[in-house]
């Protein structure tokens, strides 16, 4: 099972459709999968899952931000993990990296900088985002835009974290996350 988590403000709000929607899509015919608002997350939720995705949110709602220490799961959790905008930056946060402004609206090219099983060569790409990361030694930068880092990835654990959304453009990144 998949556990896609919501990262919006509010639960059930306008922004899942946005968000949350685009991702069942992908998924709702591979695999089962279960939405839950990231403050509703228990132990048993994640017991239970097989790979974890976690959502992007709009532009202004950073709420996750503030709520970093619900996230401090990711730090032990033993399951992949997809983090998607907003989901990158909280996996990045809960490992003591920093945000960088980096605004981007639109259609990018991304870069792969380094090998891995979701991507590679250049491609183009959706962002929305206020921010990218400056990750801490645990990451590797896999992939970057003229102005943003756009993916990353745990040195050790399969763990990543993506600026632009695969959800939107780019789907078969979604796919060969779940299939790994």
């Amino acid at each position: 099972m998949i556990l896609i988590v919501d990262m919006n403000r509010k639960k059930d709000s306008l922004a899942a459709i946005e968000f949350i929607q685009p991702i069942v899509s992908v998924i709702k015919d591979r695999e089962k999968f279960k939405v839950i608002h990231y403050p509703e997350i228990k132990d048993t939720d994640l017991d239970e899952t097989d790979k974890i995705i976690l959502s992007g949110t709009n532009l202004k709602d950073n709420k996750f931000i503030e709520d970093k220490d619900k996230f401090d799961w990711i730090k032990t959790c033993k399951k992949p993990i997809l983090g998607i905008c907003a989901g990158m930056e909280i996996i990045a946060l809960a490992f003591g990296a920093s945000l960088t402004p980096c605004k981007e609206i639109g259609l990018v090219v991304v870069k792969t900088k380094k090998r891995n099983t979701l991507f590679d060569g250049d491609f183009s790409a959706y962002s929305i985002h206020n921010y990218s990361v400056t990750p801490s030694a645990d990451f590797e930068i896999l992939a970057e835009s003229k102005a943003c880092i756009q993916g990353i990835k745990h040195k050790t654990r399969d763990i990543y974290g993506l600026m632009f959304h695969p959800e939107v453009k780019n789907r078969d990144i979604l796919e060969k996350f779940i299939q790994k």
